[in-house]
């Protein structure tokens, strides 16, 4: 679908389409805070100094602390941060049970929303997440065990939240502001806040929400009227299967994911045991690349629908574009980082710079599912970030596995990989990616004698 659709300029950033981008930026915000806590979380928790000899799950503080002050009372030793005795090996398995709990729901959770719309489905997906992660500390107290399941059961509720907001774009985002649109959704007890406002101001479509102005929704419902809306029918899954197109963005969000889930997880405890800073300035210094990436979002997504408006570029050329640079920019960063881990500065530029090119890739193939199929937007969306969520287990697993080995030459290993994966992932999207609307997605007109 390379053809621009002339329509008239609505309202733009008084408008309620991006007050919704604005709610769904805060929801996004809320969960990737609540899955990095834990990964910054863990460097206190886990401490590699102090955890010989510890159970599992002990409740005892600090062994050093106890062995410098002889008086401290028992009352008083317990009630100091817990120390556990969890293995790489075991974190990365911590780390990636998020994403064996997102696979669960990412598939039925897209279709449901097309079918049910995705507003209740959106709003409790966040609430359970937020309780969960409340609930957290105690269960890690009560061992690995049952943190690993509050992970899968939290994914599951963030899998939930996910998918289907992709079946609310397809009726409220017009096709040339899809990029920012989505982009300023994605690039972000906050969450019990979020839920509030969403079942409170949202709604599923436009044509039913009361407070939207009549310029707003003749622009939204104009700009869409090229677009199918006939009721929903059976899933053609075997033309899905068979379409290089959509193979080529999965496989694209299966690179993206990789590289993106090793630095969501381990880079506050790269940044720990690598540089040697304390838990205080790791989490500044880990928030910098989320900042980073936040911004490259949302500057992505203007600056694609600013080529596409202005009729620069096709619109395949820009998908394309803005893939290439999201997954080769980062790629070239890790490939670099073991080469320069004696300097600190270029060493956190790089870090900052890896998060922050990748989102680039959310004006790529991340959204091209509303190119190619509109009508299944939310069910692709759930299989592609299946796809990414895969990916993510692995590399999360592998990492854990790999820097328990040795800590340096593990680091090197996990980035080259990294980059070899990107590479791959962007040759077969540049080779079979397209932008046109597929034959199995359009609109088929019966009709009667």
């Amino acid at each position: 679908m390379d053809g621009k659709p002339a329509t008239r300029k609505g309202l733009d950033f008084c408008s309620l389409r991006y007050g919704l981008a604005l709610i769904m930026h805060f929801s996004n915000f809320t969960m990737i805070t609540q899955r990095v806590s834990l990964s910054i979380a863990i460097i206190a928790m886990v401490n590699t100094t102090q955890q010989h000899g510890l159970s599992n799950a002990s409740t005892e503080g600090p062994v050093a602390d106890a062995l410098n002050n002889s008086s401290i009372s028992i009352k008083e030793f317990d009630t100091k941060a817990s120390v556990y005795r969890w293995s790489p090996e075991t974190q990365g398995i911590i780390f990636s049970s998020i994403n064996y709990g997102i696979i669960l729901t990412l598939i039925p959770s897209g279709y449901l929303a097309g079918i049910f719309g995705a507003k209740k489905m959106l709003g409790a997906g966040l609430l359970i997440s937020s309780l969960l992660t409340l609930f957290t500390p105690l269960a890690a107290d009560f061992g690995v065990i049952l943190v690993i399941v509050v992970r899968t059961v939290q994914g599951m509720a963030q899998g939930m939240a996910w998918t289907g907001q992709f079946t609310i774009w397809a009726k409220w985002a017009p096709p040339l502001e899809r990029s920012k649109l989505t982009t300023i959704a994605g690039s972000g007890s906050t969450g019990c806040v979020c839920c509030l406002l969403w079942f409170t101001v949202i709604y599923d479509d436009p044509m039913h929400h009361p407070c939207i102005s009549v310029r707003e929704k003749e622009h939204i419902v104009s700009s869409l009227a090229q677009q199918p809306s006939s009721p929903r029918r059976a899933v053609p899954i075997k033309a899905m299967v068979t379409c290089l197109p959509l193979w080529a963005i999965f496989l694209g969000f299966f690179s993206h994911f990789w590289l993106c889930t090793i630095i969501l997880t381990y880079l506050p405890t790269y940044i720990s045991t690598l540089l040697h800073v304390n838990i205080r300035d790791s989490g500044v210094l880990s928030s910098l690349p989320f900042i980073a990436a936040a911004s490259c979002t949302i500057l992505g997504g203007q600056l694609a629908d600013f080529l596409l408006s202005r009729n620069l570029l096709r619109l395949i050329t820009v998908r394309k574009l803005f893939s290439s640079f999201g997954l080769l920019l980062p790629s070239i960063c890790a490939v670099a980082l073991p080469f320069v881990a004696s300097s600190y500065v270029i060493t956190i530029i790089l870090l900052i710079l890896i998060p922050g090119t990748s989102n680039l890739c959310d004006s790529g193939f991340i959204i091209n599912t509303l190119d190619i199929a509109p009508r299944y937007a939310s069910f692709l969306m759930g299989i592609s970030r299946g796809f990414g969520l895969i990916a993510g287990i692995i590399s999360s697993t592998a990492t854990g596995f790999l820097i328990s080995q040795d800590f340096e030459s593990g680091w090197r290993n996990v980035f080259f990989l990294s980059a070899a994966v990107n590479m791959f992932g962007l040759f077969f999207y540049v080779t079979f990616g397209q932008a046109e609307l597929q034959d199995w997605a359009k609109e088929r007109t019966l009709t009667r004698l």
